[in-house]
C-alpha cells in the first residue's frame, strides 16, 4: 500500500515540544463531517453600564475605569500572582517540592466599544494594540523572567467578559510551555547552528501546503504538528527574538495578519470564532542578551471542529495517552485559506 497522509493514520512530531501527535484522517471521510449550522451572534451594545471594562464604569475593586479612547491597561482586580508573597518553607523531600512565586497580572482593553473584535477593528486600531503590547513587554520584562500576553475569546474558551481585551501575566519563573520550547530550540540551535523556527518558516514557504496567509513580513500557517483542528501559528520572515524588536512596517503587517486570520476564522462557521491565543518570545528579566535560539511567534488555539457549536474535546485517549486529531493540518489550512478576507458581517457592504 502507498501511504497517503489524508487517508492513513500516522504520528507527527512537534520539535518545539519534543512530543508526538496521532493523526487519524480516516475518521473524516467527507470534507464537512457533521452539521454546519450558523449561530445567531448578537455582539451586544457598544456600551454596557454594567460591564467593568467599559469606559467610565466602576469595577468591583471600587476603581473607576477611565473614559479611554484607544487601549487601556490596568492591574487585574483578581490576580493569579502577587508582587510580594512570603516564601514557603523549604522541603528536602523530592516528592513534595514547593517554591514561592512573584508576579504581576494586568488586563488590557483593546477598544472602548464592547461590540467589536480584532476581526472587526481597522488596521490602525490593531496596530495600537500591538504598540501597547510592546510597551507592556518592555516595562514588565525589566523585572520578570516571563511576560505572557494572551487573549481568551468567547465563552467557550472561558472568557467571562464580553469586551475586546486580553491579559498580561508576568512571573518570576519560566512556565512549563516556554521552558520546554526553550530547551528544544536551544538543542536545535546547538546542533544545526540556526534557529529552529527560521528553518521551519523557510521550509513551509517552499511547501505551500499549510500556509493560510502571508505578506511581506509574516506567515500565518497551520503547523505540521497542530493539535487543535484549526490551530495556527504566526511567524516572522526575519529572525526576531521578542515583540519589542518589530519595526513599524512589521507592526502594520502583523496587524493585517491578525485581522485576516480572525476574519477567516469568523467566516468559516459564520460566527464570532472562539479561541485562546498568545505570544511566545525569548525570556526577559535580568538577561535580555543571548537566547539566539529563540524566534518570536504567535499561537492561536481555537476549539471549534465541525460547526459553530461543535468543539473538539481533549479527553479520553488524549488525556491518558497522546493527543490526536482527525482533520489533517493540510486540510485545515486549505479550508481557512479559501475563506474570504472580507468579514461575513461586512460582505453586503
Amino acid at each position: 500500500m502507498q501511504f497517503i497522509a489524508s487517508e492513513h493514520p500516522h504520528k507527527r512530531y512537534n520539535p518545539l515540544k519534543g512530543e508526538w501527535i496521532l493523526v487519524s484522517p480516516q475518521r473524516m471521510k467527507r470534507p464537512w463531517d457533521g452539521q454546519t449550522e450558523t449561530v445567531y451572534c448578537d455582539m451586544g451594545p457598544e456600551f454596557d453600564p454594567t460591564n467593568p471594562l467599559c469606559p467610565g464604569v466602576v469595577r468591583s475593586s471600587g476603581e473607576q475605569t477611565p473614559f479611554y479612547t484607544s487601549t487601556y491597561v490596568f492591574k487585574n482586580d483578581f490576580p493569579a500572582m502577587l508582587e510580594n508573597t512570603p516564601e514557603p518553607p523549604l522541603s528536602n523531600d523530592p516528592l513534595f517540592r514547593i517554591e514561592g512565586v512573584q508576579g504581576t497580572c494586568r488586563v488590557m482593553c483593546f477598544h472602548p466599544k464592547s461590540n467589536v473584535t480584532i476581526s472587526l477593528m481597522n488596521i490602525d486600531e490593531i496596530k495600537c494594540v500591538i504598540d501597547c503590547w510592546v510597551e507592556q513587554l518592555k516595562d514588565l520584562g525589566k523585572q520578570y523572567t516571563w511576560v505572557q500576553i494572551f487573549e481568551n475569546k468567547g465563552t467557550m474558551m472561558g472568557c467571562s467578559n464580553h469586551h475586546p481585551h486580553c491579559q498580561i501575566w508576568s512571573c518570576s519563573f519560566l512556565p512549563n510551555e516556554p521552558h520546554i520550547k526553550d530547551i528544544n530550540q536551544k538543542n536545535y540551535f546547538v546542533k544545526y547552528g540556526r534557529p529552529m523556527l527560521m528553518d521551519y518558516v523557510e521550509r513551509e514557504l517552499k511547501a505551500k501546503e499549510r500556509i493560510v496567509y502571508e505578506n511581506s513580513n509574516w506567515v500565518v500557517l497551520v503547523p505540521f504538528w497542530a493539535i487543535w483542528p484549526y490551530e495556527t501559528m504566526v511567524l516572522p520572515k526575519r529572525w526576531i527574538k521578542r515583540m519589542n524588536e518589530i519595526t513599524d512596517d512589521e507592526k502594520t503587517d502583523l496587524a493585517l495578519s491578525m485581522k485576516v486570520l480572525t476574519t477567516k476564522y469568523d467566516n468559516l462557521f459564520k460566527t464570532s470564532f472562539p479561541y485562546s491565543m498568545g505570544w511566545h518570545g525569548a525570556p526577559t528579566g535580568s538577561n535580555w542578551d543571548g537566547y539566539d535560539h529563540w524566534v518570536f511567534h504567535g499561537i492561536y488555539l481555537p476549539p471549534l471542529l465541525r460547526s459553530a457549536t461543535i468543539k473538539k474535546f481533549i479527553s479520553g485517549f488524549e488525556l491518558l495517552a497522546q493527543c490526536q486529531r482527525d482533520l489533517t493540518p493540510e486540510q485545515a489550512a486549505e479550508r481557512l485559506r479559501l475563506q474570504s478576507d472580507v468579514h461575513y458581517l461586512h460582505s453586503d457592504k
